[in-house]
């Protein structure tokens, strides 16, 4: 009983010790912009096609200036008048400094896409891959809360071929899209 009463005493006093070391774990959350640009076929448009949706991330800054994230977003438009998703799953290493209440990082992602389609209750869907590069600047507000004040992603995607009810749709790639976030981080 002695031992046990001393062992909760000790942990009563490490924890201002541990409260020093918040911010290993980022769980963040927030609005994306997706910004599909160029000739897309998957979209049957000339031009870029802007998709608006979430993005949220969990990130381990387990070193000083390095860490590990893992992305997953979602975005949304009624594209002639198909309902259309693309959603992006990805990780990869980030690199971070904190000066005063502001931390600056970048980015590399590596990982999957999915972009579906529905009209007339008929669905579409085919998975393929991402590649994103970017960065943004974070706003520490408390020891446990963060504001993303933005991000800015450079997003490339490829999807394979597919036959759909005996229509061939040829592969087709992306290069010129970009994602622009913003949100609020909780510090862990």
């Amino acid at each position: 009983m002695r031992k046990l009463a001393l062992f909760f005493i000790a942990g009563l006093f490490s924890l201002p010790l541990m409260a020093q070391d918040t911010g290993k774990l980022e769980a963040f959350m927030g609005y994306q912009y997706l910004s599909l640009g160029g000739s897309n076929s998957a979209f049957g448009t000339g031009g870029s096609q802007g998709l608006n949706g979430f993005n949220a991330a969990l990130a381990y800054n387990g070193w000083k200036f390095l860490g590990v994230e893992g992305d997953f977003s979602g975005t949304y438009a009624n594209i002639q008048g198909i309902s259309t998703h693309f959603y992006t799953y990805s990780g990869g290493p980030v690199l971070f400094t904190n000066v005063n209440r502001l931390k600056p990082f970048a980015h590399v992602l590596f990982g999957g896409a999915t972009l579906s389609g529905s009209e007339s209750g008929v669905s579409v869907s085919w998975n393929g891959l991402t590649a994103m590069a970017g960065g943004g600047v974070d706003y520490k507000a408390t020891p446990h809360l963060a504001l993303r004040v933005v991000q800015f992603d450079w997003l490339y995607y490829h999807f394979g071929s597919k036959t759909v009810a005996t229509v061939s749709i040829p592969s087709f790639s992306g290069s010129s899209n970009y994602r622009f976030s913003t949100g609020i981080i909780f510090r862990f």
